[in-house]
């Protein structure tokens, strides 16, 4: 039998914590704790989790702090937990890697929905030989992998299936709103400028794109497409 995939809570806010850890371990997950952050960076090198609950004001080094280091050597989920409701510290926080940013005073239940939709993305149906080629790029969902120039390329789950999306439809456009509902779901609470960091993430990992006969085009007012020429 595989073992329980491990949860790391990082959050000073110590009823917090113990709340998150009750629901968590009622639904099969093994839960660590920790109230600074550079303990729980520490943690997370000696013994990565499956994925990472974040709190963005912590002593030691705060949550932008440590998930800047975390996506520096993994793309293990990460989801940002914070007070602030502000746009610009949800793009912050999408723009340093997190996989999403969930606001406080949240439900336990639908944080723990968010941890195990977060998770099955990077954990796909093994029946899925899902694969796509183009000239230098190979993206395959089966494992979650993309190789650019013949170099696998970090990107956390939710990179991928937006590339992915957009690469099986060419020349193609979309709406931000059309790619939140087919890449992020309709659960997703988050607002369209999600969209562009993603796609700002990808263009600066797949660099020089043009070169090769493809790329992935803004189309102004209106959205995104993965253009073929």
């Amino acid at each position: 039998m595989p073992g329980k995939q491990i949860i790391m809570v990082v959050d000073d806010d110590e009823n917090i914590a113990q709340l998150v850890r009750l629901y968590l371990e009622k639904e099969g997950f093994e839960v660590v704790s920790y109230a600074r952050g550079d303990t729980a960076l520490a943690a997370f090198k000696a013994n990565p989790p499956s994925l990472v609950l974040l709190d963005i004001m912590l002593p030691g080094m705060d949550g932008w702090q440590v998930c800047r280091a975390i996506r520096q050597i993994s793309s293990i989920p990460i989801i940002m937990l914070s007070a602030k409701d502000e746009t610009f510290d949800k793009v912050l926080g999408l723009e340093l890697g997190a996989d999403d940013y969930v606001t406080k005073p949240f439900e336990p239940k639908e944080l723990t929905a968010r941890v195990k939709a977060v998770l099955r993305r990077g954990q796909p149906d093994q029946q899925d030989n899902d694969t796509l080629s183009f000239p230098g790029l190979t993206i395959s969902l089966t494992r979650y992998e993309v190789l650019y120039q013949g170099k696998q390329v970090d990107m956390p789950p939710k990179e991928i299936e937006l590339l992915y999306f957009l690469a099986s439809h060419p020349n193609t456009v979309f709406t931000r709103e059309q790619l939140l509902e087919k890449v992020w779901g309709f659960d997703y609470f988050g607002d369209s400028r999600t969209v562009d960091v993603h796609v700002k993430r990808l263009r600066e990992k797949l660099t020089d794109s043009e070169d090769l006969g493809w790329s992935i085009r803004t189309v102004w007012s209106v959205g995104y497409k993965f253009e073929v020429k």
